[in-house]
């Protein structure tokens, strides 16, 4: 046993500088990351009177799904940068980066602005990804590498973890923009990092290739992986798992949001440990991105357990029964409006990811042939860039038509015939209104004062009409701002029910859950082609080599 300590302790003596700067430099960059990306959904979509930009499903779906499946594209060229200008500089480059694009990220609020500053925040993210496990597999050997990458891995959690729970507590304290604010400081640390403490490790000497070559060069190589049919298929089937996995950032906040009652937890909170109130509820609610973080907790606690047996099966049994567990699991969170089912359904699903996503990673190295190995896992990324583009169909479109509750509501009043106005947002009113008038969104706002504080909008409608009228301008139809909550809160009053007894007459009529089919039928798709795959292509070639 104390060898064995002495062995471990040895091992983690071993690592050079650089690995320990590389895995903090990694922990700090999903902090920033996270601590976004797991609360988007919701401020995309969320009421303006709250700090939300109050964009509908579609919008969020295609700035989410875009955007990611672009950065999981770009290594392919941000790591042939990094390769000729040098880690550090692509490390500096990538900071500035990814600190200017996430404070103005708080600062932006059109759809279009938001679309290409997070495109932006994408290019600074993808020159990072490839530096930091290339800094990683630089500083490692054949003797303490997967210690190494099982350190860093951890890091990711890590990082994933603490960047929700803080941007959590901030968006409570001091609402959304200073998530964005705290994103830009995590990554400017980074920045500190890397200008004081990193050192260039030696790099193998590059033919003096120009950039473009380099760039068709690497797209040959993923090419010439792909050409390996066995290597295609599977990359195809992990499309499913990562467009399953996706819900649980992409849609499972917004569900829950929409339409989970979790109340009774709340209450406990603040009755038992009230000092984590603010931290974890809201409004007599616990609030949604905590169900989500629920994942990342259980692979910090659990993942070392998960892989002890997992190692012990075949690769591809493996994946198999993860991907079964994931989608029993996310079956569960979307099936039912039950909080203590979004709960289960997380931990079900998150044994599933344990099971799926490392063994994925591992499968690939093992049937990459001899020599070949880089190249094959060259293409991890493709079925994951793929998957966050399909997501925004599930996320996106069919959130909005199936179970999106403001759009259900609206319907339902439709139905009644009880008038309601239009859901505007302050943007939308100053853009369309200053059209209308003819006049600079600038001019628009100096002659109706609002850049003040508070504003009478009933007053400024009013200021509008005059000026309208004053100019011979025939206005069609003036929609003043008016909030989702606002929606909300009027419709309870003409419908004259408490806000949860409407939710459950729209869940009742309109089946929202019905996404479910949807997301656990990907998954029962994917694991039946996986078996197949397992039978007809995995299964001969081991019995071969027996």
């Amino acid at each position: 046993m104390e060898e064995a300590k002495q062995s471990l302790i040895g091992s983690i003596k071993s690592f050079k500088p650089a690995f320990w700067v590389a895995s903090f430099m990694e922990l700090m960059e999903r902090w920033a990351w996270y601590g976004i990306f797991t609360l988007i959904a919701l401020y995309l979509t969320g009421s303006t009177d709250e700090g939300g930009l109050g964009f509908n499903h579609i919008q969020k779906g295609n700035i989410m799904g875009d955007i990611t499946a672009i950065l999981y594209l770009l290594p392919v060229f941000t790591g042939v940068i990094a390769d000729k200008i040098g880690y550090k500089l692509s490390l500096s480059i990538a900071y500035i980066i990814l600190i200017t694009g996430y404070y103005f990220m708080g600062t932006f609020n059109t759809y279009w602005s938001v679309y290409f500053i997070f495109l932006y925040v994408a290019v600074g993210a993808a020159m990072f990804k490839p530096v930091a496990s290339a800094i990683v597999t630089k500083s490692t050997n054949s003797s303490n590498g997967t210690l190494g990458f099982g350190i860093f891995y951890m890091m990711v959690n890590i990082g994933g973890f603490i960047g929700p729970a803080m941007s959590s507590f901030l968006r409570t304290t001091y609402g959304w923009k200073i998530i964005f604010i705290q994103a830009a400081i995590v990554i400017g640390i980074n920045l500190l990092v890397v200008l004081l403490f990193f050192k260039e490790p030696e790099r193998e000497a590059k033919h003096k290739e120009p950039f473009f070559q380099s760039i068709v060069h690497s797209l040959k190589n993923i090419w010439e992986a792909l050409k390996d049919t066995r290597l295609t298929v599977l990359l195809i089937l992990m499309i499913g798992f990562w467009t399953m996995f996706n819900q649980l950032f992409y849609t499972l906040p917004n569900f829950i949001e929409d339409w989970v009652d979790s109340g009774i937890i709340s209450n406990w909170i603040n009755a038992n440990v009230p000092f984590l109130g603010k931290t974890l509820t809201q409004d007599g609610q616990v609030k949604a991105e905590w169900f989500t973080n629920i994942d990342s907790l259980m692979i910090i606690f659990l993942q070392i357990t998960v892989s002890y047996f997992v190692i012990k099966m075949r690769h591809v049994s493996a994946m198999i029964r993860g991907f079964i567990i994931a989608a029993i699991g996310i079956g569960i969170t979307f099936y039912t409006e039950n909080v203590w089912f979004t709960i289960i359904g997380t931990v079900i699903f998150a044994i599933g990811e344990m099971t799926t996503n490392p063994t994925f990673s591992s499968f690939i190295a093992l049937i990459s042939p001899k020599g070949k190995e880089a190249l094959y896992q060259g293409t991890y990324f493709l079925p994951v860039a793929a998957g966050n583009f399909f997501t925004k169909f599930i996320s996106g479109d069919l959130y909005q038509k199936w179970s999106d509750k403001l759009s259900l509501l609206q319907t339902e009043m439709a139905k009644r015939h009880i008038a309601m106005p239009e859901v505007v947002s302050k943007e939308e009113f100053i853009e369309k209104t200053s059209s209308d008038l003819h006049m600079t969104i600038d001019q628009f706002e100096k002659t109706f004062h609002l850049k003040a504080g508070d504003i009478d909008w009933n007053s400024v409608g009013q200021s509008v009409q005059n000026y309208a009228a004053q100019k011979g301008i025939a206005l069609q139809q003036l929609n003043l701002p008016f909030s989702k909550n606002q929606y909300f809160e009027l419709a309870e009053q003409k419908l004259n029910m408490g806000h949860w007894q409407m939710t459950d007459m729209l869940w009742q009529t309109y089946q929202p859950n019905r996404l479910w089919y949807v997301i656990v039928g990907i998954g029962i798709v994917t694991i039946a082609a996986l078996m197949i795959y397992d039978r007809m292509v995995i299964r001969p070639k081991e019995q071969n080599q027996v």
